[in-house]
């Protein structure tokens, strides 16, 4: 795994851990919105990293947590309707793996906290 990817996955458990310290001990499940301009196939080395790290929080998907995924494709004019979806969704955090991805967030919301690893 390249150090981006861990990076990624380290910040993005810490905010999902900050904000629900409580709630894991309440049965609460937890919403994280993924936001990619590209295909899954492209990042799911990265994907793969980020839920083995709430694995190891304990946050499991599909029983404490549900990871809500957003690929543009590569058509980057999708983001902005992508990041609306997962705002209405109510996700506790999205995580933007690009510049594009982390506008079209931005853009979306104020409310909900957007983890990104180093864009440009």
């Amino acid at each position: 795994m390249s150090r981006p990817v861990v990076r990624l996955a380290f910040f993005a458990l810490a905010i999902i851990a900050s904000v629900s310290a409580q709630a894991q001990q309440s049965g609460k499940i937890y919403r994280v919105g993924f936001l990619s301009p590209n295909t899954s196939a492209i990042v799911s080395d990265s994907v793969d990293v980020l839920r083995a790290g709430l694995r190891d929080l304990g946050y499991v998907d599909g029983q404490n947590l549900v990871i809500e995924y957003r690929y543009a494709e590569g058509q980057l004019s999708r983001l902005p309707q992508l990041a609306a979806e997962l705002v209405r969704l109510n996700v506790n955090v999205i995580i933007a793996p690009s510049s594009p991805s982390v506008m079209a967030a931005r853009n979306a919301t104020t409310q909900i906290p957007i983890v990104f690893s180093m864009t440009g």
